[in-house]
């Protein structure tokens, strides 16, 4: 088997691009990205029926049509596997009280002491949420406020990650206080494995929530292999490592609560992926502000 590791998702969606699929049998990819390659015609449906370890899973995940972008057409077109909310991880050590907000992550008292994630689509939707508006449908005229605001939020951390584990060893190298947990309760494990003195919390805005799925390319070349792959995901001792290795809940258990208060906004499809990588790559570059787009 040959794996290959990406960092966000527009690094996903230039991958799946190129060969209209044909370099990768399966991918994992949120409901927010697999909608995206269902429409573009780069994944074919699946059989859940071929896919025996699909009965072992809690109803709620086997009820495709009510999982909103993996269905199309009444076809399925993504076996989902794991989930997590995008919470806050906190040093406990640098906080009186937990972060309450969002906008935590721009407070100016934490300037290069605040991790957050390299993602165009998922930074533009934490910008709109901290302004209470919707993540996903961000309006024409927001734009410019929006790129003002993700340049200030780039003055205030030391750093964008792209990987748990560098997020990791960048929070305990550089006494990081707060951090934006793309990957949720993996990280919050991984760090306090590591013998970090950290809290989680779900700001009162929400967390961005993530439901991960296996789904098959249209140019998949052992569709057997690729099928087997994601029924060995699903057996007992896989799924149950997860949890114990890296934190993720799984679909065929309960997850044990912990008790945060907040609510879980999962991920959709966003009104322009393509302007907001545009945009993100210019803010990443160290442009200041304004954002002047072409017409």
């Amino acid at each position: 088997m040959e794996v290959t590791l990406v960092g966000n998702d527009d690094v996903l969606r230039s991958k799946l691009a190129r060969n209209n699929g044909e370099d990768y049998d399966l991918i994992a990819a949120n409901t927010a990205e697999i909608e995206h390659y269902v429409q573009q015609k780069l994944l074919q449906p699946l059989q859940p029926a071929r896919i025996k370890n699909t009965a072992r899973q809690l109803w709620r995940f086997r009820d495709y049509p009510k999982i909103p972008g993996i269905t199309h057409d009444g076809k399925v077109y993504a076996i989902p596997y794991t989930y997590s909310e995008m919470g806050l991880i906190y040093d406990r050590s640098q906080f009186r009280e937990p972060p309450q907000s969002i906008t935590s992550l721009w407070d100016p008292k934490l300037q290069g002491r605040v991790l957050a994630f390299n993602g165009s689509s998922h930074n533009f939707s934490l910008a709109s949420q901290a302004r209470g508006r919707d993540p996903f449908r961000i309006a024409a005229d927001d734009f410019p406020q929006l790129g003002e605001q993700l340049i200030a939020l780039r003055r205030n951390v030391l750093t964008f990650y792209s990987l748990p584990e560098e997020a990791a060893s960048l929070f305990e190298e550089h006494r990081i206080a707060l951090l934006w947990a793309n990957y949720g309760r993996q990280q919050l494990k991984q760090l306090r494995d590591a013998g970090a003195d950290v809290g989680y919390v779900i700001p009162r805005e929400g967390a961005l929530a993530w439901l991960d799925c296996w789904a098959i390319s249209r140019g998949a070349r052992d569709l057997a292999l690729a099928e087997a792959w994601i029924d060995f995901s699903l057996e007992e001792p896989m799924s149950r490592a997860l949890l114990e290795r890296q934190g993720l809940s799984n679909t065929l258990q309960e997850p044990e609560s912990l008790d945060l208060p907040g609510r879980m906004i999962w991920l959709r499809p966003v009104e322009d992926a393509e302007r907001r990588a545009r945009l993100w790559e210019r803010i990443l570059s160290g442009e200041r502000p304004p954002l002047v787009e072409a017409p």
